[in-house]
């Protein structure tokens, strides 16, 4: 057999800017299908490395590994889709909808929206988990409310990113401190330094914004309307808060997800059938395939028919496909010399936390996988950081402002085909509304070059704060 090579620097960025090029202008101009896109961009990959004496057999194996990193995530995407369905059909987001609807201001709904979702994420650690639940009764709120879906879907995914970023709770937020070798506990505290300002100044946007929606004075009869809708077609009691609870108590006593999700969805399905009269055959329809509501209101009827696990065939099969191109450009080495790359005009902490920063954006844009966008640049940057006498929390900090919050807004990638169609809005869409992600990347490269927040490394056990 002939001797592999590593394909040179710009053979392998080449991969990267067509699919840049396919995405940008194939899927966000002409509306191209992005698994497509994605297949086009992995089979010029392919293509490279086989003139570099990559067998077929080697190509797989990248692609089956990129793949099984991300099964786990995959399950509970079905799992989510298996839940939401549940969930309506036994009256829980009906529930949450309903009141909500009666108790919200428009002025207030993005704050709110925001500030409900931080906590709920906070103390579950899951922001997909989040979004697929109290985050499609706010969406229904929104909607009764004529609150429109780019910023309300904005607030609802930045808030449940906040909770997931600062839960010890959360995979991304274990996962950064394993991967830049610092302390869970010191990385989450010192992550407030960048976090908790940008989301602060993104709730005080949320404020003045939702004051517009404050004066609409044409939605108290079509409120009323969903309102009626909601209490004609469901019997709300105390019970039907019983799935998320357990969804709680599963995340609290850091129990295995799945196994939690399914629990919720069996009990959601009993007390469909106690309490809203349901048929076994269709509980296990709405599991399955979707929930389908009827209520002869359209309005209401467009809400609440979704969910089941076929929903969220499309987010896995979109994952399998950007997955695939993340195998072959790791198993080829191709990403690995694209990063290296980066390493060679570094010349400050300040370049180095924007180059970790730009790193950790391009695995996501690359890769669409959080769990990559920091584990790659975790790796790669370390010794960088223990050269300049930084404490590794540095690095774990910017690989969660850089890489957790950038994956969902990246349309092609599993956590932004997730929001976008469990919310019902385009990714592009709301992007433009999460404040948070921006403004916590401009914090972290102002720390850098500035020192503020930016901790010494003292020894491999303590680390102290910089001014």
């Amino acid at each position: 057999m002939k001797e592999k090579k590593e394909p040179g620097l710009i053979l392998s960025i080449i991969p990267l800017v067509a699919m840049g090029l396919f995405l940008g202008v194939g899927y966000g101009i002409f509306h191209l299908k992005a698994e497509v896109l994605l297949l086009c961009s992995a089979t010029l990959a392919g293509i490279i490395a086989l003139f570099h004496n990559y067998s077929w057999k080697d190509l797989e194996t990248g692609i089956v590994e990129s793949v099984s990193r991300a099964m786990p995530a995959m399950l509970i995407v079905i799992c989510v889709g298996l839940l939401v369905g549940s969930w309506i059909a036994s009256g829980t987001i009906p529930m949450l909808i309903f009141y909500g609807l009666k108790v919200i201001s428009p002025s207030f709904f993005l704050v709110t929206a925001c500030i409900v979702c931080s906590f709920v994420s906070l103390f579950t650690g899951t922001s997909w988990g989040t979004v697929g639940t109290i985050g499609i009764a706010f969406m229904g709120i929104a909607e009764g409310l004529h609150i429109p879906g780019g910023p309300a879907a904005g607030a609802i995914i930045t808030g449940a990113y906040f909770g997931d970023k600062l839960s010890p709770f959360s995979d991304t937020t274990n996962l950064a401190p394993v991967a830049a070798r610092s302390n869970l506990f010191d990385h989450i505290r010192h992550m407030l330094w960048t976090t908790l300002p940008a989301w602060s100044i993104g709730l005080v946007i949320y404020f003045f914004i939702g004051l517009k929606y404050g004066n609409n004075q044409i939605i108290s009869s079509e409120v009323n309307q969903l309102l009626e809708g909601l209490s004609n077609n469901f019997n709300f009691n105390l019970f039907l808060l019983l799935p998320p609870g357990i969804i709680l108590f599963f995340a609290i006593r850091k129990l295995p997800t799945i196994p939690g999700m399914i629990l919720a969805t069996l009990v959601a399905g009993l007390l469909g059938m106690i309490f809203q009269g349901i048929t076994l055959e269709k509980t296990t329809i709405a599991m399955a395939t979707g929930y389908i509501s009827e209520t002869g209101i359209s309005q209401l009827d467009k809400l609440l028919t979704r969910g089941g696990m076929m929903s969220m065939m499309g987010v896995t099969l979109i994952a399998f496909c950007a997955f695939a191109f993340a195998g072959i450009m790791q198993v080829t080495g191709m990403l690995k010399k694209i990063m290296n790359q980066m390493l060679k005009y570094i010349n400050s902490t300040g370049s180095l936390v924007v180059s970790t920063s730009l790193s950790c954006v391009t695995m996501a844009f690359i890769t669409g996988s959080s769990f990559l966008s920091i584990l790659i640049p975790g790796e790669l940057f370390s010794n960088a950081y223990r050269e300049r006498g930084l404490a590794a929390k540095n690095l774990s900090r910017t690989t969660e402002d850089s890489g957790t919050v950038i994956v969902p807004i990246v349309p092609w990638s599993m956590a932004g085909v997730y929001m976008a169609g469990t919310l019902g809005v385009p990714t592009l869409e709301y992007a433009q509304w999460t404040y948070m992600f921006y403004f916590g990347i401009i914090f972290a490269w102002i720390y850098g070059f500035t020192g503020i927040g930016i901790a010494q490394k003292i020894n491999d056990d303590e680390t102290v704060q910089g001014s």
